[in-house]
């Protein structure tokens, strides 16, 4: 497959996750969210929306970087690649499943447990990509970085709701 394809492949994938995820978020953001006791750390809702988008556009350029070495000489076969692809796709996953256990079914506590899940997967799959293509787990660092926000921001509002 051409690079230019999977350059596109892993960014739409990636962007149709965080579309996926706002299902769940577009029906409670205006509604029950709005309800909520925040901390004053909280940033203003049009934040998110950009933010995230950036994320994901790194997310799957990482991704990219990682498939893209697949067929490269000298690159990591069998079970590194296959265990790098794994943890990417588990904690994309485990990103939609946050949205659907915070807005979704609007239950804050067990999105916590969500996040720190999706945190330590983030982790695992730096690392893991890290040992395959330094830029890919460089790429992911702001990723990491603002889902410790957003689990700071998580406790938070379990704490003051």
């Amino acid at each position: 497959m051409k690079k230019g394809y999977k350059l596109l492949i892993s960014v739409v994938v990636c962007l149709l996750a965080g579309a996926i995820g706002s299902l769940f978020t577009a029906a409670s953001v205006s509604t029950w969210y709005i309800t909520l006791v925040k901390p004053s750390f909280n940033p203003p809702s049009w934040v998110f929306g950009p933010v995230w988008t950036a994320l994901y556009i790194m997310m799957g350029i990482a991704l990219y970087l990682v498939w893209a070495k697949a067929g490269a000489k000298g690159a990591v076969k069998g079970k590194g690649m296959k265990e790098a692809m794994k943890l990417f796709f588990t904690q994309l996953w485990l990103n939609i499943l946050w949205s659907l256990l915070f807005f979704g079914l609007r239950n804050p506590l067990f999105a916590l447990i969500g996040i720190v899940l999706l945190w330590l997967m983030i982790l695992w799959t730096i690392i893991s990509f890290y040992k395959i293509e330094k830029k890919a787990a460089y790429l992911l660092i702001p990723y990491i970085l603002w889902v410790s926000f957003a689990a700071v921001l998580n406790f938070a509002i379990v704490l003051l709701n």
